[in-house]
């Protein structure tokens, strides 16, 4: 046994030229007048001659040959079983690729099983997976939202279950308009911090994957200072309430981005027609009538009683709405649990006897669309109440890892995650008034793929652009008229499998005697069929 490298050192410079060739040689020799030289021979045979076809080579295989010396030639001979002379056998050997016979030829100039070939040759079919694929149903949505946006008036909803991926079927829609149009600016309309981060971390990687060129991220919410004369090119994130401070101060400079604007986003689109929203929609849309608008909703009515409110948000949008169409389903909730996208979820009521409110609480219980805040406050207060709903917290601890509970309100938040840090839960609060950097690591905390079971007390600011697919249980102890902010409550608690989250989640709704609530998420999904 002799390795490859090691016979060929034995080749003299006659051996080695005319198998690297007179045209090599002469290349070699112009380049250098040493290229002649055995030492600078050898390298060059080696390093045109793969070792493998130089076996599989009739000609070359029996030049090789008369390098072994004698007792090599013979063991050679021996292990492949061939008689006589040891040389003149070798000479007449028939080798062919992927035969026992080669395979212990090359073993035996320490050459290991042949693969070369066998990386070289491609599939005649290969399956080539996309990095930010969409699943059949969002791709036939996607279909429908880029033809609703080509045709009419090009303003559409669409309308999608949380947890559905409206975000991700967004972005394919910006992408694909981006790549299809050099200079154009996209702005996405956001009412929270949660969904304006979400949707830049969305498209920084949604870009990557689809994008053609470099183009530009704006971000332009909370503390963040941007002149409207910037942008160009790209993505613009904004906050509704920033956007709308300036609109009121400075109505032009919106008029000025929306003409760089070709394209828009709003989400949480059943917003769209709320008098601040409003504003600054109209201010983008003011001088382009025709500018195409994507709305993103999980509900897309704004109230659960009011037709009226409901049809103008329809019309907003010239009655034209994607969703999910799924043969063999009733609703889309239906298939997406069966499925694995969403959670099932089981609803129980957490029953509790309100405290006695004054009449004019109850003529403005009655009269306001949702729960006032002075009514709030006042079930804040009950004892009763918040005992019962920290052993409810236990119980869901005995359970479950995450959970999320909606708290009444601000107050009630922050002393609900004292009490049960106290008793030696790992429990925090985030609301409103809780400092960006403070509700960034409470969340991120929250987040961690720790085993240790963890509670989120919140009030205000998790109903949306929140996403822990862990979250396995909800408790929602904020009343509301409003079935727009219960699913979004709901929705926070219901990722499926294969969105990272569970097979099954609890949602606990805390019902105060007199006052109305919700349970059930289909029907939260098909409330508003009829106006549209």
């Amino acid at each position: 046994m002799i390795a490859f490298r090691d016979l060929i050192t034995r080749a003299d410079s006659a051996w080695l030229q005319h198998h690297v060739g007179a045209e090599v040689l002469r290349v070699i020799q112009a380049l250098d007048s040493q290229g002649g030289k055995t030492s600078v021979l050898r390298e060059v045979f080696l390093s045109l001659e793969d070792p493998y076809h130089s076996i599989a080579t009739a000609t070359v295989r029996r030049s090789l040959f008369e390098l072994l010396r004698h007792n090599e030639a013979q063991q050679l001979a021996t292990a492949l079983n061939l008689r006589g002379d040891a040389f003149e056998a070798l000479a007449q050997v028939q080798l062919s690729r992927g035969t026992e016979r080669f395979r212990l030829c090359c073993a035996f100039f320490g050459l290991l099983e042949e693969t070369r070939e066998a990386q070289v040759v491609s599939p005649t079919i290969e399956e080539v997976a996309a990095r930010y694929a969409l699943f059949p149903h969002q791709q036939r949505a996607a279909h429908s939202t880029f033809d609703a946006l080509d045709s009419g008036r090009r303003r559409v909803v669409l309308h999608m279950p949380t947890g559905a991926g409206k975000t991700r079927m967004a972005m394919h829609v910006v992408c694909r308009h981006l790549v299809a149009n050099r200079a154009t600016l996209v702005v996405w309309l956001a009412n929270s911090e949660e969904l304006c981060d979400q949707a830049c971390d969305e498209f920084k990687q949604a870009w990557s994957l689809l994008g053609d060129r470099s183009v530009s991220l704006y971000r332009f919410w909370g503390l963040r200072q941007l002149e409207m004369n910037e942008p160009s090119q790209g993505l613009l994130v904004g906050g509704f309430s920033k956007l709308y401070s300036l609109a009121k101060s400075a109505l032009p400079q919106i008029a000025t981005l929306g003409d760089k604007t070709f394209l828009l986003v709003i989400d949480e689109a059943h917003q769209a027609i709320a008098p601040t929203y409003e504003l600054v929609i109209r201010g983008l849309t003011a001088r382009k009538f025709d500018m195409p608008v994507l709305g993103l909703t999980a509900t897309p009515g704004r109230t659960w009683n009011d037709p009226e409110v409901d049809r103008r948000l329809a019309e907003f949008f010239d009655r034209k709405k994607v969703t999910l169409e799924v043969p063999g389903y009733r609703d889309p909730v239906d298939f997406l649990v069966k499925q694995g996208f969403l959670a099932e979820p089981s609803f129980r009521q957490l029953q509790h006897e309100s405290g006695n409110l004054t009449p004019m609480e109850l003529e403005k219980l009655a009269s306001d669309l949702d729960v006032p805040a002075v009514v709030l406050k006042k079930l804040a207060a009950d004892e009763r109440r918040t005992v019962r709903i920290i052993r409810e917290v236990e119980y869901l601890l005995s359970k479950h890892h995450r959970i999320i509970v909606f708290a009444t309100t601000v107050d009630h938040a922050s002393m609900m995650a004292a009490v049960l840090s106290a008793r030696g839960l790992a429990a925090r609060s985030v609301t409103g008034e809780t400092p960006e950097g403070l509700r960034a690591a409470s969340i991120a905390w929250f987040k961690d793929h720790s085993s240790d079971p963890r509670v989120i007390i919140n009030f205000g600011v998790l109903t949306t652009g929140f996403d822990a697919p862990q979250t396995s249980a909800a408790l929602i102890a904020r009343p509301t008229k409003s079935l727009v902010l219960y699913s979004q409550m709901v929705g926070r608690a219901i990722r499926g499998p294969q969105a990272g989250g569970n097979s099954r989640a609890e949602i606990v709704t805390v019902v105060d005697t007199a006052l109305p609530g919700f349970g059930d998420l289909a029907s939260a999904f098909t409330n508003w069929e009829d106006v549209w």
